[in-house]
């Protein structure tokens, strides 16, 4: 037997068990809508309009019975009463669940007919994102996989975005192949279904890459002057420097020489040039995932060098194997 048939059944029975108590006097009858639609945690009220001569009236939900006429057969407190008159049956569920979905009949003897209205109630939950990836660190050339994973009722849909490239991709997934080091950004989750505002997650993206140095610079210097000498490199995670002379030693801050490093450089400061300060450096940026090394020189000015700036840009190969060496010395 389907639902449907059982509940007009029971509406039936319901019915014609009450028709032995009073009556009421002539009323309207008016039909509810077909759907009412509410959202999570509010209220709602299921309204009867009667307007024809009635006897008897009960609410039911599904197969339970809710109210007879005035008399409460529902165990739930959030369900009541609001009218019960000549023209007006109507009953008040409050903080309606998901659970509370479902068809309600309202339904009354009029003129010895049983007579019913049918509502059903739709439960909406606003898109909520449930788990989403970590923040998540990768090395330049690797594939990224983020996920999204979110509910709601209606069912939500998701999109990732990013906002460098202008980046839209549907779905709970974002796969990025061989991400290169510009698309490192924050990726932005979105669910929507319309019921609420949109709920939204960021997942930063961190992209590892070895050193690239981009900015050196042959300098002039005047005897008994200062000047400096920069070395500027971009790489994740930060690089760390060290400057070499010409004749492959380390150098080291003294009372004319300073070594400034800081986050995206590294500065030779010297205080007051003297000659044995003039000559090649060579500056070495590295990090856990490889180094990078140019060379410059600090000249007198007029003089003559047969180095252009492209060559004093590349360590010689003896300066290079020396650099390399010491590194692997560390390791």
């Amino acid at each position: 037997m389907s639902c449907a048939v059982l509940r007009n059944a029971l509406v039936a029975l319901l019915l014609a068990v009450l028709s032995k108590g009073l009556g009421v006097r002539a009323a309207e009858f008016g039909h509810l809508p077909d759907n009412i639609t509410v959202s999570e945690g509010e209220s709602v009220i299921l309204r009867c309009k009667i307007d024809d001569e009635v006897t008897h009236k009960a609410w039911l939900n599904r197969s339970n019975i809710l109210f007879t006429g005035t008399d409460k057969w529902s165990l739930d407190p959030r369900v009541s009463l609001v009218n019960s008159n000549d023209s007006d049956f109507s009953i008040q569920i409050e903080r309606v669940a998901v659970a509370d979905e479902g068809p309600y009949t309202c339904s009354f003897q009029a003129r010895n007919q049983p007579r019913t209205a049918h509502v059903y109630l739709i439960v909406q939950v606003p898109a909520r994102i449930v788990n989403i990836s970590s923040d998540v660190t990768v090395n330049e050339g690797s594939n990224v996989n983020l996920f999204c994973l979110a509910v709601g009722r209606p069912e939500p849909t998701v999109t990732w975005r990013g906002f460098k490239f202008d980046l839209q991709s549907e779905g709970e997934f974002l796969d990025i192949t061989e991400i290169k080091r510009h698309q490192a950004e924050e990726f932005e989750c979105v669910t929507n279904n319309g019921v609420a505002p949109s709920d939204t997650h960021r997942v930063r993206v961190t992209v590892n890459y070895p050193p690239t140095i981009t900015d050196v610079k042959n300098m002039p210097a005047q005897l008994g002057k200062s000047a400096v000498l920069r070395c500027e490199a971009m790489a994740v995670p930060t690089a760390s420097f060290e400057w070499y002379r010409d004749d492959r030693r380390r150098v080291e801050s003294d009372s004319t020489l300073q070594i400034k490093n800081e986050r995206t450089r590294s500065l030779l400061l010297f205080n007051n040039v003297t000659d044995k300060h003039f000559g090649n450096y060579t500056c070495l940026a590295s990090n856990s995932l490889g180094t990078s090394n140019a060379s410059m020189l600090l000249f007198r000015p007029g003089a003559v060098y047969s180095r252009g700036v492209d060559a004093a840009m590349s360590a010689s190969l003896g300066v290079w194997l020396c650099l390399l060496l010491s590194l692997l010395m560390k390791i």
